[in-house]
């Protein structure tokens, strides 16, 4: 099977968990976008897959995100930025991305919407939410997340439209779940305030293992990689 057969054959089966999980939580399949996760994928991989089914690109690194761009490669396809962004690339991503889904400290989101007003634009941006308070991962804690959003309201450079994380792994449904309620509560939580910049528009969580679970949770992107791309190299 040549490789875009492969592709075509892998979107249709990750929309078709989708549209079950979809069904299963009463809700639209159009209420779940597909974020086709392209990590150590080549532009010409990339660009096939720009042709399907998918909604979105989510790019986790600076360098390839700046290659594939300036290759095409992502087409008309919206880019979103999915991985750990350090301050000193933000230049690289402002502008390129359309939408930074990691910004989880007021550092990174000082950065970014300076670089923004430098650009003369507004970056949309969602907040990451460190949602197991794992130390090896990036985000804030739910508790702080009111904070990190007052900020944002204040930054003329940024405006956020959702919330994202990457939950610890989980070995049932139920336990992947309990992570993606969580989720959705400080989602509703943040939604209830009365900001003008902050928006909760969009919930993007759950990838190839548990997005079902997401699904069920209110998740409004799933950031897939692995079942749509074949195990990373």
């Amino acid at each position: 099977m040549d490789e875009l057969a492969l592709l075509t054959q892998r979107v249709a089966a990750v929309r078709e968990r989708m549209a079950a999980a979809c069904a299963a939580a009463h809700r639209p399949e159009s209420s779940v976008l597909l974020c086709a996760a392209s990590k150590t994928q080549t532009p010409a991989t990339v660009a096939l897959a720009a042709g399907l089914p998918i909604d979105l690109f989510g790019e986790n690194r600076v360098q390839e995100l700046v290659e594939k761009r300036a290759a095409g490669a992502y087409g008309q396809v919206p880019l979103h930025f999915i991985g750990h962004l350090q301050t000193n690339k933000v230049k690289q991503v402002v502008g390129a991305a359309g939408l930074i889904q990691s910004v989880g400290s007021g550092h990174l989101l000082l950065a970014v919407a300076k670089e923004a007003q430098r650009q003369g634009l507004v970056q949309p941006v969602f907040l990451e939410v460190n949602i197991g308070g794992e130390e090896s991962k990036s985000g804030v804690a739910p508790a702080e997340l009111p904070r990190l959003a007052e900020l944002a309201e204040s930054l003329p450079g940024v405006t956020v439209q959702g919330l994202m994380c990457i939950p610890p792994k989980a070995g049932t449904p139920a336990a992947q779940r309990r992570y993606f309620a969580a989720m959705r509560d400080s989602f509703d939580r943040l939604a209830a305030q009365r900001f003008s910049t902050v928006h909760m528009r969009q919930l993007s969580m759950g990838m190839s293992g548990d997005f079902e679970a997401a699904i069920a949770e209110g998740a409004t992107i799933v950031r897939v990689g692995t079942a749509l791309f074949g195990p990373r190299q």
